[in-house]
């Protein structure tokens, strides 16, 4: 299997009609959290609202919990932030029986303590809503009418939801990386759970980038199962109707595509005969996956986000704003718009040739 970063992933409106400079400084890159409730105000846990700048989300935890005085596990987030990004999250800290300290002193160049409360229950990881997202791309250049078409577009319609580049490390090894492990390789116990992510989502990606190919990632095929949106319940499949077909045009469903694991796909028909064609591409990662007793799970196919809008801030500099919920990847909807040197890249020339997406 070719490096799993390298490739292009298909496009769903077209490709970008921009070109620019992502990340050419960590605030270009700004991320707010929305935890989607507020802190009670009592019980065992602090909760910190906190500001970091160019640095890892595990190294502030461990830098609040040797503030604390208490151990690096009694400190808790609820997803990991960009490290190349200005980011606003919180953090909760386990204080049984104890006052804390005094948050306001805390002074660090990399990260500020904003806010802190109490509450009753430790924060848990996916446990916020979803982010808001500040993008400022710089040297840009392109077709802006073009661009504006497919902002509307993107709007309108959502983007893949493909998992970003994130997921599968520096240059895409992760996925290599798997291979070897289910091959017998040894990997740091802490690692595994990461490599096997990186396997599913690449599964997952082969699925999405044929329905995008075939250009029914976002409209009911038959055999289809469904995500309700805003959640992770799912249903069917069901007999295509002219009522499924409204609620994913409006997005109220999203078709499904599978994170691999042990057991039966639920699709039928058509969407089950793309999912077993992408299985058959990569059969060492669904082997390895049946191997180490993952569940068969589902994520939608759509990312729809909330209140985008693009604006020039210079005769070169754009603005993108934009909310997504918790999962997704920002990065998957910037590619859309304008080509950075981040764009995501992950199937390879030989993948392509073994899993041709327009041959189901």
């Amino acid at each position: 299997m070719t490096d799993s970063s390298s490739g292009r992933l298909p496009f769903a409106h077209g490709g970008p009609p921009l070109r620019g400079v992502l990340r050419a400084v960590p605030e270009d890159f700004f991320v707010d959290e929305d935890l989607g409730f507020e802190p009670d105000g009592a019980g065992e846990h602090v909760f910190l609202r906190v500001e970091k700048r160019g640095a890892n989300t595990d190294w502030v935890a461990k830098e609040l919990a040797r503030f604390a005085g208490v151990a690096p596990a009694a400190v808790a987030y609820s997803g990991l932030k960009d490290r190349h990004a200005l980011t606003r999250q919180t953090f909760s800290v386990h204080l049984p029986g104890k006052t804390g300290p005094d948050w306001t002193s805390l002074r660090h160049p990399e990260f500020t303590v904003l806010a802190h409360a109490r509450h009753g229950r430790k924060l848990k990881r996916g446990a916020h809503g979803g982010n808001f997202f500040g993008i400022t791309l710089r040297e840009v250049t392109g077709d802006r009418p073009a661009a504006e078409q497919v902002v509307a577009a993107v709007a309108a319609a959502g983007v893949p939801n493909y998992f970003g580049e994130q997921r599968f490390g520096h240059g895409g090894a992760n996925v290599e990386r798997a291979l070897r492990m289910f091959a017998g390789q040894r990997v740091p116990h802490h690692e595994r759970a990461m490599l096997l992510s990186a396997a599913r989502s690449h599964l997952f990606n082969l699925v999405l980038a044929a329905r995008v190919a075939r250009g029914d990632w976002n409209r009911p095929l038959e055999g289809d199962v469904w995500m309700l949106a805003g959640t992770h319940s799912i249903f069917g499949p069901e007999p295509l109707s002219a009522e499924l077909a409204v609620r994913c045009s409006g997005g109220d469903i999203a078709p499904t595509g599978p994170l691999w694991g042990v057991g039966e796909l639920r699709t039928a028909a058509t969407a089950m005969e793309i999912e077993t064609s992408a299985a058959r591409s990569c059969p060492e990662l669904t082997a390895g996956l049946d191997k180490a007793g993952l569940r068969q799970e589902r994520r939608g196919l759509v990312l729809r986000t909330r209140g985008l809008s693009a604006d020039w801030i210079s005769d070169t500099g754009l603005s993108l704003r934009f909310y997504l919920q918790s999962g997704s990847y920002a990065t998957v909807l910037i590619r859309e718009i304008v080509e950075t040197d981040s764009s995501i890249r992950s199937l390879g020339s030989a993948e392509r040739d073994a899993f041709d997406p327009r041959r189901v």
